[in-house]
């Protein structure tokens, strides 16, 4: 960006003032098309953080600090923040503002302290609807007192619409569906099968824990629980052992081990002492989307050099883009900032 300066210069008793005024560059390359898959490496006009946590009487050793980013040069952001209580599926609100090219930063402990859950952030205009914006990107650094810690950046997905035609100043509500690019009102698919890409050995110390998200219901009021799971374990040979499980809440949260995954044999027979595996996973249910993250801890990152802790979201295998799409309703009110 050039450096705004002003000259003045005398001619004949004439001053002349010569003003340079400072323009912004535009960014290289070309944008990312908003058709292109939900990922965690774009900017989107929602964002899913996997999972958020603090402790009331703890938060020192357990907390969240969230960060929202609006990369537009030219056009603010109003965003509405849905924190979604993993265990009850309740969900509690707030918005923010963000002026161009701003970002905020706040801990989860400042907002909804005592709750792990995960967080959808949602692009609206000045009457509380939907709004296309697809400049938003985020993280979010986690640490549970388990030890497990690690950053995530949030999970972007983009409008495909030039204007969110079902809401106005009379609406209390809006439905946001994950469809194909043109259905009135769409954002991308959702994920229907993700993965953990490499799953280390617990006799060496390993604790991965898998965090899976339900995306999809009505959050004004309150999510619906994951229900029937299907999962495949393989191992560093390409045997595949299928398990099955429930989640009764809209968020599942479990440690890998011979308790999780409920296999034959056991997890731990399956991946031994200095082997890896990996699995893949979908809900029987069809009418929403699934998200996930998971956490690896292990106490000898200091003493061992195979040992690593840290964080990442799960890979998208599929799409949830057969059958009925999937929709999520929201509230509809006028931004309070």
């Amino acid at each position: 960006m050039r450096t705004s300066r002003i000259y003045s210069h005398v001619f004949s008793g004439l001053v002349v003032i010569l003003l340079t005024i400072s323009i912004q560059a535009a960014d290289p390359g070309q944008p990312i098309p908003v058709t292109s898959t939900v990922s965690d490496q774009k900017a989107g006009s929602i964002l899913v953080y996997n999972v958020y946590t603090s402790s009331i009487t703890s938060f020192f050793m357990q907390n969240s600090r969230i960060s929202i980013t609006n990369t537009s040069d030219s056009i603010p952001a109003n965003v509405h923040l849905f924190f979604v209580d993993g265990g009850s599926c309740s969900v509690a609100d707030s918005f923010a503002c963000l002026t161009q090219n701003q970002t905020i930063s706040f801990l989860a402990s400042d907002l909804d302290p005592g709750i792990t859950g995960y967080l959808v952030v949602l692009a609206v205009n000045q009457l509380g609807c939907p709004v296309r914006h697809n400049f938003l990107i985020g993280d979010v650094y986690v640490k549970f007192a388990s030890g497990h810690t690690g950053n995530l950046a949030a999970v972007s997905i983009a409008a495909q619409f030039d204007t969110f035609t079902a809401c106005t100043a009379s609406s209390n509500t809006a439905a946001l569906v994950f469809d194909a690019p043109g259905i009135p009102n769409s954002y991308n698919y959702l994920p229907r099968t993700v993965a953990i890409s490499a799953i280390a050995d617990k006799a060496t110390g390993n604790d991965m824990l898998l965090i899976l998200n339900r995306i999809g219901g009505n959050l004004g009021t309150g999510i619906g629980g994951l229900g029937s799971l299907f999962g495949v374990l393989y191992d560093d040979g390409e045997n595949a052992f299928s398990y099955t499980f429930s989640g009764s809440s809209c968020q599942f949260r479990s440690s890998l081990s011979n308790n999780f995954p409920r296999t034959a044999p056991r997890f731990e027979t399956i991946i031994t002492a200095g082997r890896t595996g990996w699995t893949k996973l979908y809900a029987d249910n069809p009418n929403f989307g699934l998200l996930g993250a998971t956490f690896n801890n292990n106490p000898n990152t200091a003493a061992a050099a195979n040992a690593f802790k840290g964080a990442h979201n799960m890979h998208i295998v599929t799409l949830n883009n057969t059958g009925a799409a999937v929709s999520l309703t929201i509230p509809v009110f006028p931004p309070s900032c």
